[in-house]
């Protein structure tokens, strides 16, 4: 049984580092030719830095090649031992399948602590140090580092900023949020104006015949008419922490201390709603729906990094008894099974993104369906498998 172990390791290992590098050279080469090749040809940067920037990248797609690779090294193993007849002289052996393929699930959970150790804290550092690296080769200010229609938070000054259309440097049907311990501010404009300082490399956003409301402790003050405001400079590039570079590029660590300031900012007495003011009930909705808006993007990365963590013991079970099933040895045949059930499995991870806006409906717990789909499905089909 040893003897088979060792077998089944090396073979698994050797399919596994293969795959895991053809699919890391496809997820670079994606990346490279969208950013870096750009900025090589132009002139924008030197073939140091290019080097540099891939070698950034590579924890970052080692993320979703560790997964692809060991479903593809399952598929492929098993679908060569099945057509070659070599499962069926083990069974005539009195050798079962649970026990010989334990090895590949002890792997599968090592590569998920791997899998996990790099989605939460290497890969988001090696994103931001990358897309860091990819600012500083961009010497134009012509971006505005705010992005339309969403939350841009973590600005200075602890603000906030909604921007229904950003066209040139006019911005329109803005929301600004302000907090801090003691007070915090909401304030509405219909544009605002975006002046430029290409010496210090900011930009300085100004509110145009702006209102609001102050809210102090349980208290809430209307402020009209607060006119032109002008906002704390928001730095283009060269920041030691990117905020434009959103929360899908932080650690867990760092998305647990955002979320928890977050949600203590939602911890504003229900009298709020109990006001007698018409308008201070409006107001206080928009901000209670902004603030529930800021929560759950925040929710879903968390669930998001979590889930896919363990993406290698799902795709390990049910790529054994798949591999079984096919009884092809083709290589094509098993990497294209691959290909749809990576499809599959990130489908529902697309379906929480796009409901991110929708609390109610719960996003941050959809990313967690694949998993359980396949891993209750590889046992199943594990377990028939088995009994033949």
């Amino acid at each position: 049984m040893k003897t088979l172990h060792l077998y089944l390791i090396r073979q698994a290992l050797g399919t596994l580092v293969m795959t895991v590098l053809v699919f890391t050279f496809i997820l670079l080469l994606g990346n490279v030719l969208k950013e870096i090749l750009t900025l090589l040809v132009e002139r924008q940067a030197t073939l140091p830095v290019v080097i540099k920037a891939v070698g950034l990248l590579i924890p970052y797609v080692l993320v979703f090649a560790l997964p692809m690779g060991m479903l593809c090294a399952t598929l492929l193993l098993f679908g060569r031992l099945s057509a070659d007849l070599e499962l069926t002289a083990m069974r005539a052996n009195g050798i079962g399948l649970i026990p010989l393929i334990w090895p590949l699930l002890a792997l599968a959970v090592l590569l998920t602590g791997l899998s996990a150790w790099m989605n939460l804290e290497i890969a988001p550092k090696s994103r931001v140090a990358y897309k860091r690296l990819i600012a500083e080769a961009l010497v134009s200010t012509d971006a505005i580092p705010l992005r339309e229609n969403q939350y841009n938070s973590g600005l200075p000054g602890g603000y906030t900023i909604y921007a229904g259309k950003i066209r040139n440097d006019v911005l329109e049907n803005l929301e600004v949020f302000q907090s801090n311990q003691a007070t915090q501010l909401w304030i509405k404009a219909e544009s605002a104006r975006v002046v430029r300082d290409p010496t210090n490399q900011t930009i300085t956003v100004t509110l145009v015949n702006s209102f609001g409301t102050r809210i102090v402790g349980t208290n809430w003050f209307p402020v009209q008419n607060v006119g032109d405001y002008e906002l704390p400079p928001i730095l283009l590039k060269g920041r030691e922490r990117p905020d434009n570079y959103g929360i899908s590029n932080m650690t867990f660590s760092e998305l647990r201390k955002k979320l928890a300031e977050l949600e203590r900012q939602t911890a504003i007495s229900a009298a709020w709603t109990n006001t007698t003011s018409a308008v201070l009930r409006q107001q206080a909705k928009s901000v209670d729906a902004m603030r529930r808006d800021l929560t759950m993007p925040i929710k879903l990365q968390m669930h998001r990094q979590l889930s896919f963590s363990c993406a290698c013991i799902g795709f390990t079970l049910i790529g054994i008894p798949l591999g079984i099933r096919a009884h092809r040895r083709e290589t094509s045949v098993g990497i294209a099974l691959a290909v749809l059930l990576v499809a599959v499995y990130y489908s529902f991870f697309i379906v929480g993104e796009a409901l991110e806006t929708r609390a109610e409906l719960a996003p941050h717990l959809i990313v967690w369906l694949p998993n359980f789909l396949f891993q209750i499905v590889g046992g199943a089909l594990l377990w028939r498998a088995s009994r033949r």
